[in-house]
């Protein structure tokens, strides 16, 4: 069955769909020897050779999803031409070919990172459209008016677009206090952004929640691998996020107590009364029923 080139590339845990998509406009990508830059291009992997910069695509590995708190100084990248040291550092024993982050952290943000081998997994979580929230907790430098909180959660403008976060609230208040703030959409540096437009400067970025996941309990820098249910419950934490995790990888559901359903042949439903049948009602007396 022929399905988009990004889709295919991201299925095989290679990269992110996004990613894919740099991949092929950048003519690193070709099916059956020729080159394809068109993102509409479409190939059979059962049928065609697709391969990226000479390297034929193989089937996928088995899926693996892992959950790191990120500490600062580490780049969200798989590699880095600088030579600086990335996320997948940290991964020790549980690092394997095709893992990748979802996602990015800067250089110096803290936090919740999920690392994944499973493309179409990642767009789900990343995707606008799926509006899975991000959560952060962040440390102003300085203390802002309560007026110019407000003015952020009404919403401002960067880039051209609205931006307008689900919330904001005061977490501990000093001299520089600490806001939790949850995100839908993502922009480059949006938080130091939207707090520069009011006149402050952010001095610790720290993710704690994505849809449903946290990094409660977890060390800097500590990785483990994701419980299957913190799986299903992080597939529906958006409010259209369509990717469905493998079932293998999946918990089953516990079984719940069922109403036991009464015979075939026993009617519950109450009959309608006939055209002759008077509606219920206060009943007249007695006495004034009877025949005279």
């Amino acid at each position: 069955m022929s399905e988009r080139l990004q889709k295919i590339i991201s299925r095989a845990g290679i990269a992110s769909r996004r990613k894919a998509e740099e991949y092929i406009l950048a003519g690193r990508v070709s099916v059956n020897g020729t080159v394809v830059q068109e993102l509409g291009s479409k190939a059979d992997w059962t049928v065609d050779t697709i391969q990226i910069d000479g390297q034929k695509i193989e089937k996928a590995p088995e899926h693996r999803y892992l959950i790191l708190n990120k500490p600062k100084g580490y780049i969200t990248s798989t590699s880095d031409p600088k030579g600086r040291r990335t996320v997948m550092d940290l991964l020790g024993k549980h690092a394997c070919r095709g893992l990748f982050p979802v996602g990015r952290l800067d250089y110096n943000t803290e936090g919740l990172l999920i690392i994944t081998n499973d493309g179409e997994f990642a767009n789900s979580i990343t995707s606008a459209r799926n509006k899975v929230p991000k959560t952060y907790q962040i440390k102003v430098n300085g203390r802002p008016a309560k007026e110019l909180i407000d003015k952020l959660r009404r919403g401002i403008t960067l880039d051209n677009r609205p931006i307008r976060p689900e919330s904001i609230d005061l977490i501990r208040s000093s001299d520089n206090p600490w806001y939790e703030l949850t995100l839908i959409q993502g922009r480059n540096r949006q938080i130091h952004r939207m707090f520069e437009r009011i006149g402050f400067l952010i001095e610790k970025i720290r993710r704690v929640r994505i849809g449903s996941l946290t990094i409660k309990n977890m060390k800097p820098g500590e990785v483990r691998i994701l419980k299957s249910r913190e799986l299903q419950a992080l597939q529906y934490s958006g409010a259209s996020t369509h990717h469905k995790v493998p079932v293998a990888n999946t918990p089953k559901r516990p079984t719940t107590t069922q109403t036991h359903k009464p015979p075939s042949n026993t009617k519950t439903q109450s009959r309608k009364p006939s055209s002759n049948t008077k509606p219920r009602g206060r009943q007249k007396p007695m006495r004034q029923q009877r025949k005279r």
